[in-house]
């Protein structure tokens, strides 16, 4: 159950970034597990720049987390404004076959510069038991990131719900036309919500290497697949929904391992999926909407 929660709190940060694309431009960025696969290699070469692998402090991991997160947010503005924004008037599959072509760039792009061959992210806070009786085990790196990752998930809601941003956000969100005519800058608030669920899938990468160091450019693969299952089972374009989505997700892969056997690890994912969109396809938080003709 630790694991699950742990995995399952990295599953609804990455899930978070769907969602939110989703919910203002009603796009599916295949390209987001990909982000969470840069933010990997820039948390891994600001460890180098920082020196350390040698003598690893908590500052310097906060350091290696606000540089990987401003990195990925840089990425997902340029994403948006380079290959989202010119087709904003475009028909949806033409969008959504474009976020297929920047994953495919990213990963080529990513083998190319980084290199194929996997690279292990350095301890950045050595590994210590906080709990070992009983045959539980509880680590001070699974407390980090369980802790980290409801942090910025709660940060999250708070911003949409509280802030003049956020406001923006849902307005625009809920009819992109009548928020444009209110004032509000519907081109900077998409840009915003990239920004936002890029640095996002930045912080669950330093997460994930925390405790599973191998990084390698094809690493955001089925990481991106098995949050966007999470984002649909919750209700996609819903917060709290990509939130309970992703730790349903992650307790449940953990379970298969556990009880039943490691092969059926991915595959439960897309049982979920196909369970899921026969059964309750707006999700379990999620709600259908109606549309003018």
């Amino acid at each position: 159950m630790i694991n699950g929660i742990a995995w399952g709190s990295i599953y609804a940060l990455i899930a978070l970034g769907y969602t939110m694309v989703y919910g203002v431009l009603r796009l599916i960025n295949f390209a987001h597990g990909d982000v969470y696969m840069v933010g990997a290699f820039a948390g891994f070469y600001a460890v180098k720049w920082l020196g350390l692998a040698q003598e690893p402090t908590i500052f310097g991991a906060v350091a290696v987390f606000l540089l990987s997160m401003g990195c990925c947010g840089i990425l997902g503005f340029v994403i948006e404004r380079g290959a989202y924004k010119p087709l904003r008037k475009a028909p949806r599959l033409t969008a959504l076959i474009t976020a297929i072509g920047v994953s495919l760039f990213l990963e080529n792009a990513g083998q190319l510069i980084f290199g194929a061959d996997p690279k292990f992210f350095p301890q950045i806070i050595a590994k210590k038991d906080v709990i070992s009786s009983g045959g539980i085990i509880l680590t001070n790196q699974q407390v980090i990131v369980l802790g980290v990752s409801l942090l910025l998930m709660v940060s999250l809601q708070l911003f949409v719900l509280k802030t003049k941003t956020g406001k923006a956000m849902r307005a625009v969100s809920f009819n992109r036309e009548a928020a444009s005519l209110m004032g509000i800058s519907v081109d900077r608030i998409i840009s915003i919500t990239f920004v936002l669920g890029s640095a996002l899938a930045a912080a669950a990468a330093i997460l994930v290497a925390l405790t599973n160091p191998k990084i390698e450019p094809l690493m955001g693969i089925m990481p991106g697949i098995k949050a966007f299952v999470a984002a649909v089972l919750g209700g996609i374009g819903n917060i709290p929904g990509a939130m309970l989505g992703g730790m349903i997700m992650g307790i449940a892969e953990v379970m298969v391992v556990g009880y039943l056997s490691s092969t059926y690890r991915d595959a439960i994912a897309f049982a979920i999926l196909i369970l899921i969109l026969l059964f309750k396809p707006s999700g379990l938080l999620g709600g259908f909407t109606g549309e003018k003709a």
